[in-house]
């Protein structure tokens, strides 16, 4: 581009961003780096909006901000999803948006499994009956009964992307039923899976295991409230690692408390991280983990190098990897 390019960062998850700027210095990019995970539009807007490219993490990319952003050509967002980026703005104002959509694969489908497992097996209230029991000098295993195999159970897969389809082959070895709902995979897909695709009302009422695995957006918002989780079986468990909004978590507590389901395993919360005198956080039923399903070593040095180079291609003219509003390049053309 024959100038320095400017790259700001909202917000950011690792100790520091000196490898990026090791990596980009040679290509002429100038990182400004910042923690603004909370800004209000206005503080983002005084820092970013003289910048090429923005990579956000967990900041809000709203129509304010994108709309006072005066050179922005792309914006990365760091991650898997993209709900806090208004894409349709970006794509008004001719702005590319970019995301990351193949790291952490392998990890949020191992967490997934591990969830399951912790909530068939009961094993966060297992600690609790040993310490009680250590305590008392004598077994009492009540609080755990009754608990059954995974083997020989449904379990039902909401969303077969690249997670999910990843948790169903995992699952291909625990001698489970598997049922799929996803409407929009296509059909080569489909048969490719080996396994049947029923509506979401099905899958609900016969899984003893429900797990989430699709994104964010208008359409999935709470879509598990209130007569989904009243169409689960009382002996069933929900799972989910993709996003907390999809589930309507007054509702949850209610079924959890009530006894329409038997227990939950939940990754991401609706608002994050959850307020301390959240009632999910105190029931027994609810097997729950600090959003973290995405992190291993391997995949937070993964999503630097896949950023990294989505900006280098930025430099040579080109478009990042992922691009979720291809429209703007064919308006260019």
């Amino acid at each position: 581009m024959g100038r320095t390019i400017t790259v700001a960062v909202t917000d950011y998850v690792e100790p520091d961003l000196s490898w990026e700027e090791g990596q980009l210095a040679p290509w002429g990019v100038r990182l400004q780096a910042y923690q603004l995970k909370f800004a209000l539009p206005e503080e983002l807007l005084s820092k970013i909006k003289d910048a090429d490219a923005v990579v956000v993490n967990m900041a809000r990319i709203t129509d304010e901000v994108i709309g006072g952003l005066r050179r922005c050509r792309l914006i990365i967002r760091h991650g898997v999803g993209y709900d806090n980026v208004d894409v349709a703005a970006a794509t008004r104002k001719g702005i590319m948006v970019g995301y990351v959509p193949d790291y952490c694969l392998e990890e949020v489908a191992e967490h997934t499994i591990a969830l399951m497992m912790a909530c068939v097996r009961k094993l966060f209230q297992g600690r609790k009956v040993l310490e009680d029991s250590a305590r008392r000098g004598s077994w009492d295993f009540e609080p755990l009964v009754p608990a059954f195999r995974l083997m020989g159970k449904t379990v039902g897969i909401v969303g077969c992307g690249r997670i999910g389809s990843r948790v169903l082959r995992r699952l291909s070895g625990f001698g489970v039923r598997i049922l799929v709902c996803d409407p929009y995979l296509p059909e080569e897909r489909r048969r490719e899976q080996g396994v049947p695709f029923v509506g979401l009302e099905v899958l609900l009422s016969e899984s003893d295991v429900v797990t989430l695995h699709v994104p964010l957006n208008s359409e999935t918002y709470h879509m598990i409230s209130e007569p989904q989780l009243r169409a689960m079986k009382p002996t069933a468990y929900l799972v989910n690692t993709s996003r907390g909004p999809i589930v309507d978590t007054r509702a949850l507590v209610r079924a959890l408390k009530e006894g329409w389901i038997a227990g939950a395993g939940i990754d991401v919360y609706e608002k994050e991280p959850p307020d301390p005198e959240e009632e999910l956080m105190a029931l027994p039923n609810a097997t729950l983990s600090p959003h973290l399903a995405w992190y291993s070593e391997e995949s937070a040095w993964d999503i630097r190098v896949k950023i990294v180079e989505d900006i280098r291609r930025f430099c040579e003219g080109k478009p990042p990897r992922f691009l979720i509003n291809p429209e703007v390049l064919r308006r260019e053309g």
